[in-house]
């Protein structure tokens, strides 16, 4: 039978529990985000989530109350309803006070972005007639709203059931991990071939994906290990101490016919024997 993405990522995460791997929390985009079960099952685990959603995602006031509405005329009401309509996220957040936040180190200076965040209820509940505003969706858990001004212009916004207390920084940081996982995918399509398979069987598709990890997963250790042993030796170069001493007289230099032979400068290599390799580029490896 058929599952979807929400079911099958679901099904993953059982699994990856199941082997005894652990984990600080799930992130996820609005793909998954948007997807009601889905957070609903995360919650259901005891799980920490971090979900991007669509601005027209509907959210209540985290004080929404569930009233008795008295009918002018009819029968009575049977169920209760919120005394308050449910509002999209971007416009819950259009009047919240933004702040800019940093959430880590990149390499061109700090990441930053302006961001703002509410405790909310997300209306994903039982669908329920609400006075005048038709069928909507009754408060469900409560969790944080949070918008992300970027730089470019561009507008985010996310659930997360983090605990109420938590910073607005802590909040940004745990959204933006994702970051990582997004950065190793798109270098795996776009250095190491990870999109170009066109088979049709599930067994090669995991071969082929399997075989691109590993050699990202070196690749990465390669690259570690040299940033490691380029930031060692210059850590001993700049502690390295130099030994008190006189001060030398000046003195002529001798000429170049002079010099030892030890110490005379070498004459420039031929072309033939010059070497055109760039020592500062990455070396491409090719897996079978």
């Amino acid at each position: 039978m058929p599952r979807t993405k929400p079911e099958l990522a679901l099904a993953e995460i059982d699994r990856v529990l199941a082997a005894g791997v652990r984990f600080r929390a799930v992130l996820a985009d609005a793909g998954y985000g948007l997807s009601a079960a889905f957070r609903q099952g995360l919650s259901q685990r005891g799980l920490v989530w971090a979900v991007g959603i669509p601005r027209q995602q509907k959210v209540y006031p985290a004080d929404v109350q569930l009233i008795f509405p008295v009918a002018g005329r009819g029968r009575p009401r049977q169920r209760h309803i919120p005394d308050t309509l449910s509002a999209a996220a971007e416009t819950v957040l259009a009047g919240a006070k933004w702040r800019q936040v940093s959430w880590r180190q990149g390499t061109r200076g700090r990441l930053g972005a302006r961001f703002a965040a509410k405790r909310i209820r997300v209306a994903d509940g039982l669908p329920q007639r609400i006075r005048d505003g038709g069928a909507q969706h009754m408060p469900g858990e409560e969790a944080w709203v949070v918008g992300e001004h970027r730089p470019s212009g561009e507008r985010k916004y996310y659930l997360s059931n983090l605990p109420a207390d938590t910073s607005l920084k802590a909040l940004a940081a745990t959204i933006k991990a994702r970051w990582v996982c997004e950065q190793a995918h798109q270098q795996m399509k776009d250095e190491l071939g990870l999109d170009h398979f066109e088979g049709r069987s599930w067994a090669g598709l995991h071969r082929h994906a399997l075989m691109t990890m590993l050699a990202y997963a070196f690749l990465q250790h390669r690259r570690l290990s040299m940033a490691a042993k380029r930031g060692k030796k210059l850590r001993r170069t700049s502690t390295r101490a130099e030994p008190a001493s006189r001060a030398q007289r000046h003195r002529r230099a001798p000429h170049a016919d002079e010099r030892p032979a030890a110490t005379r400068p070498m004459s420039p290599l031929s072309p033939q024997y010059q070497t055109s390799v760039d020592q500062n580029k990455p070396t491409k490896v090719v897996l079978p």
